[in-house]
């Protein structure tokens, strides 16, 4: 699997430039994940977010200034799992120097928070307050140290949760090597959520966040721990 992940990076970069082995291929997979995973959020646990932090901070000043269809706590416990997601995994990166281990042993640790997560939608569903509590603080918090964890990589075009620079790069920038990264994240993106709100609106949670755990899964044991990363 990992032999086959590598070469799908290589072709990430087509200017022969790739450093990070499988890498880049399996954050493509972690951006799958994110579509899904967002989309189960949005669709189904009070309109909130738990990997796109802007949109959350822009739909909690909606709900201040009163729209009902939107959840203040719901906006703030988004915003706040998810940092706290971001700082355990800042925190571990000061004893875990070696970035691709650091991003591993987080990969590991996100996969645990996605199966919490089925569990729960599996148990109590995801229509009651304390479901929906639980989702949302074990989905945003696994977001959290991806994020932090893929900002410490530094991969070039490949942030696995927010797409905003990838875009205006890929509208503003003539066509090149980073054409084919931003393509792909865009379109693992677009992936998931469509794949992720199809089995949300017609099976329910559960479901929907099966595949998603899968994704992270297959990423935490492809993560290669030598190479890709000091």
């Amino acid at each position: 699997m990992r032999q086959v992940l590598e070469r799908a990076a290589d072709r990430l970069f087509p200017d022969g430039t790739n450093e990070h082995g499988a890498l880049p291929a399996v954050l493509v997979v972690l951006t799958l994940a994110t579509g899904i995973v967002d989309a189960v959020s949005f669709l189904g646990l009070h309109h909130v977010f738990v990997a796109n932090m802007t949109g959350n901070v822009v739909f909690l000043g909606f709900a201040l200034a009163g729209d009902g269809d939107l959840s203040v706590r719901a906006s703030l416990l988004a915003l706040g799992a998810f940092a706290a997601g971001a700082w355990t995994a800042g925190r571990l990166g000061r004893r875990v120097p070696h970035r691709a281990r650091l991003f591993a042993a987080v990969t590991a640790v996100h996969a645990g928070l996605v199966a919490t997560a089925l569990v729960v939608a599996l148990t109590a569903g995801h229509r009651t307050p304390a479901a929906r509590t639980a989702l949302i603080a074990l989905l945003g918090c696994g977001m959290g140290l991806q994020n932090a964890a893929v900002r410490a990589l530094a991969v070039p075009d490949l942030t696995t949760t927010v797409l905003t620079r990838t875009l205006t790069g890929l509208a503003a920038d003539a066509p090149g090597p980073a054409t084919v990264r931003r393509l792909a994240s865009l379109t693992a993106m677009f992936t998931g959520a469509l794949c992720g709100g199809t089995l949300f609106l017609r099976e329910g949670a559960a479901p929907a966040l099966a595949p998603a755990l899968a994704l992270v899964l297959l990423a935490a044991a492809a993560v290669p721990v030598r190479g890709g990363g000091r």
